[in-house]
């Protein structure tokens, strides 16, 4: 699998799960299929994936009693084609904006767990790991 350009990651957030697409063109002002393609769209991308990917979308669909799996699935496969990006911009905003997140009380790894994909998994494994986190069935044998 050939990797994501960068200035693309903005557009494949959109294409993967529209149900950003709100949230995006209020934060820019502008059509979020035209807000994805602007220069602050990739430079913050940070913003970008907290606010209008993880924040209302993800974590809304992790803590609510009837998520849908659909759109949590579609969630984490974008977060996999990105995951181990090799720019560090890329990779920082999904370990910092998305896989952190899922430290907050609760069980949003555990939860997550059945939708993530094979580097995700062991992203979040060593990111527990390194955290000295355990979860059993997780990272806990």
């Amino acid at each position: 699998m050939s990797e994501i350009p960068v200035r693309d990651v903005p557009a494949l957030l959109l294409h993967t799960v529209p149900e950003s697409a709100r949230f995006i063109a209020e934060k820019y002002g502008l059509p979020a299929e035209q807000a994805v393609l602007t220069e602050d769209a990739i430079v913050g991308l940070y913003r970008l994936l907290a606010e209008c990917f993880t924040e209302p979308v993800l974590m809304s669909q992790l803590q609510s009693s009837a998520p849908d799996t659909e759109l949590l699935q579609r969630c984490w496969g974008f977060v996999e084609s990105i995951v181990d990006h090799s720019s560090e911009h890329v990779g920082g905003a999904v370990y910092f904006e998305v896989l952190e997140q899922l430290l907050n009380p609760g069980t949003l790894i555990e939860d997550s767990w059945p939708y993530m994909k094979e580097r995700t998994r062991a992203r979040t494994v060593r990111m527990l790991d390194s955290y000295g986190v355990y979860l059993p069935g997780i990272n806990r044998r």
